[in-house]
């Protein structure tokens, strides 16, 4: 697995496109969200479908067809320097199919900032345009409007990305110690799973640090999931695993703990825990497609380089 090509960090005015890809988004935190990006000294602009819903699926923010179009406008207007995702939920994995990757590759690099549902972008951004993206809190999310950890985190790596080359767990360790060296992959480990076996879809994570984390989900998922994972090979050749939060899913020490233990620990790498991203208060930015080496006794990742130019 190599490291991917980073886009250009952000610089003051630049401007950014704000893209519902998914779920509905309430328009009050849409414009709160919005403000925090002007208070950035950034140049947000939502995108035309961006307070859309889909006039028979409640779940979707407008038709697929429109979300795409929104998407792929953004990404190949030469005046946008970054595309923030409005939020998560589900369907972004119907846009896939419908966007112009050939288009977008013309387009060259970006900043792309999203997670959850957006897993399945951050996998076709690095397989179909070999671009490092950013797993970070959305323009609509809670964490970017009132969590100033998240906030914080988000807009170093965008602006002065050096300032956080290390990332540091939030209160985890090892759940297996070690330290390993690979590029960093991953996110929502229900779309992980989802994408196996599809066309352009990764083949595996061998070379890896795999992020991992969830939300919402009872125990017998979480198995169902790693397993199929483990029994696709998926995991072969994988050099270390971060865990991040399992938020609203059964009791971390009492049942998810243990499954990881046990689905994860006979890989024989260095797996940490409690490291801080995905869907928990005050969560870290995880620059994906990036070289790194993973000290899972002291839970700090360290990139290679800055996650932007």
């Amino acid at each position: 697995m190599r490291q991917l090509v980073r886009p250009a960090r952000l610089a003051p005015g630049a401007r950014v496109a704000v893209v519902a890809t998914s779920g509905p988004v309430p328009e009050e935190r849409l414009q709160a969200g919005l403000d925090v990006l002007r208070g950035w000294d950034l140049d947000p602009v939502a995108a035309p479908h961006a307070l859309d819903r889909h006039p028979g699926s409640g779940y979707l923010a407008g038709t697929d067809a429109d979300r795409a179009a929104d998407l792929q406008n953004a990404w190949c207007d030469p005046a946008v320097d970054a595309v923030l995702c409005a939020r998560g939920g589900y369907g972004a994995q119907r846009l896939i199919d419908l966007l112009d990757w050939e288009a977008m590759r013309a387009a060259g690099p970006k900043v792309f900032v999203g997670f959850s549902d957006l897993t399945v972008l951050h996998e076709a951004f690095a397989t179909r345009l070999g671009l490092a993206t950013l797993h970070g809190p959305m323009a609509a999310g809670l964490d970017l409007i009132k969590n100033e950890q998240a906030q914080e985190h988000l807009r170093a790596t965008l602006f002065a990305p050096e300032t956080v080359r290390t990332v540091i767990s939030t209160g985890g360790g090892a759940l297996v110690p070690g330290r390993a060296r690979g590029v960093t992959l991953g996110g929502w480990l229900t779309q992980l799973a989802s994408e196996l076996g599809l066309p352009h879809a990764r083949r595996s994570a061998r070379g890896g640090l795999l992020c991992l984390e969830d939300v919402g989900q009872e125990t017998p998922h979480l198995d169902r999931c790693l397993t199929q994972l483990l029994r696709a090979g998926w995991l072969d050749g994988v050099r270390g695993v971060l865990l991040g939060s399992w938020q609203d899913c059964a009791g971390y020490a009492e049942e998810i703990r243990p499954l990881l233990a046990d689905r994860l620990g006979t890989l024989g790498v260095p797996v940490a825990e409690n490291v801080g991203f995905g869907h928990c208060a005050g969560a870290l930015t995880i620059p994906f497609g990036a070289a790194a080496e993973l000290d899972a006794d002291a839970g700090t990742l360290t990139l290679d380089e800055p996650a932007l130019r």
